[in-house]
C-alpha cells in the first residue's frame, strides 16, 4: 500500500503539462473537505451493501441493476443502460446472472416485441430491501446527527450535484418527485 505524504506540496500541473488543456484553479481554491468527505461517504454507504453482496457473489453493479429495476417495475433494458451508463456487454453479464439466479425476470414489450421489460421477483424486492435498509440505516443516523430541517438541505444538495442536463428519464423522474423520497419512508 502506498503511503500517503500530508505535507509534501502538490505537483505544480503547468509542470506536467496539464495546464494547457484548460486553466487549474488554484489548489487553495478547491474543496478538498467536500471532495474528501464524498469519497468516505460514498465508500462506506456502498460498503455496508456490498458486504452483503459477496455473499451472494454479486458486486455493486447487481446492486445497481436490483434497485432500479425495483424502483421502476417494467424499465426497459435501454433505459437501464441510459441509468447506469455503461455498456450493454457490461449489463449483459449482471442481467445474465440475476435472470439465471431469478432475481428478476424480462417480459416482451406489449405494442413493442423487441423490447425487453424488467420486473424484480419476490427473491430480488428481499434482497433490494435488504441492501436498502442497510444504507437507510445509515441515512437516519446521519439524518438524526443533523436535526429534521437537514434532510430537505441534504437532498437539495445532491439534486444540485446532478446534471440537469443529462436526459435520463428515471432521472427526471426523480428530479421532477420533489421529496417524492421522503413520501416513501413513512
Amino acid at each position: 500500500m502506498t503511503d500517503i505524504n500530508f505535507s509534501s506540496p502538490a505537483p505544480d500541473p503547468d509542470s506536467q503539462g496539464l495546464g494547457a488543456r484548460s486553466p487549474a484553479p488554484r489548489l487553495a481554491d478547491l474543496r478538498w473537505d467536500i471532495i474528501e468527505l464524498l469519497f468516505f461517504a460514498y465508500r462506506d454507504f456502498v460498503g455496508d451493501a456490498d458486504h452483503e453482496l459477496e455473499a451472494f457473489g454479486f458486486g455493486r453493479a447487481h446492486h445497481r441493476v436490483l434497485h432500479f429495476v425495483h424502483r421502476y417495475p417494467g424499465l426497459k433494458v435501454a433505459d437501464l443502460l441510459d441509468v447506469l451508463r455503461i455498456t450493454k456487454q457490461s449489463l449483459g453479464r449482471v442481467l445474465k446472472q440475476l435472470l439465471d439466479e431469478g432475481y428478476i425476470v424480462q417480459q416482451t414489450g406489449n405494442n413493442d416485441r423487441r423490447q425487453r421489460l424488467l420486473f424484480a421477483t419476490a427473491k430480488g424486492e428481499a434482497l433490494v430491501g435488504k441492501l436498502a435498509g442497510l444504507q437507510t440505516d445509515r441515512i437516519n443516523h446521519a439524518l438524526d446527527e443533523i436535526g429534521p430541517a437537514g434532510a430537505d438541505t441534504v437532498r437539495r444538495f445532491l439534486r444540485a450535484m446532478i446534471d440537469r442536463d443529462d436526459p435520463d428519464k428515471v432521472l427526471q423522474a426523480i428530479l421532477g418527485a420533489g421529496s417524492a423520497g421522503a413520501k416513501d419512508q413513512a
